[in-house]
């Protein structure tokens, strides 16, 4: 799968449609891989490998599937580190 030029809005509706598709208890322990190959693909990078794993975590454990790991990274990465690297000021000497 290629994300690579997948608009941000329509990462965000991937990961809203992935999230609730975490939420049928019954495909968990299918859903657990596959939800972190998805995050690994959508996300590159360190961010990705973290998003990953802790999906694969709230999904192989019960009770904690509705955490949206998807719509969190979403976040993470399009309005919190998109405002970080905005607020980097270079200085040169």
């Amino acid at each position: 799968m290629n994300f690579k030029n997948t608009s941000k809005y329509k990462m965000l509706t991937l990961s809203i449609i992935f999230d609730a598709i975490g939420l049928i208890t019954f495909v968990d322990i299918l859903w657990a891989p596959i939800s972190a190959y998805l995050l690994t693909k959508m996300y590159k990078g360190q961010t990705g490998k973290i998003a990953g794993t802790i999906s694969f975590i709230e999904e192989i454990v019960p009770g904690l599937d509705i955490i949206p790991t998807f719509t969190i990274t979403w976040f993470y990465v399009y309005v919190i580190k998109s405002k970080t690297e905005e607020t980097i000021i270079e200085i040169e000497h």
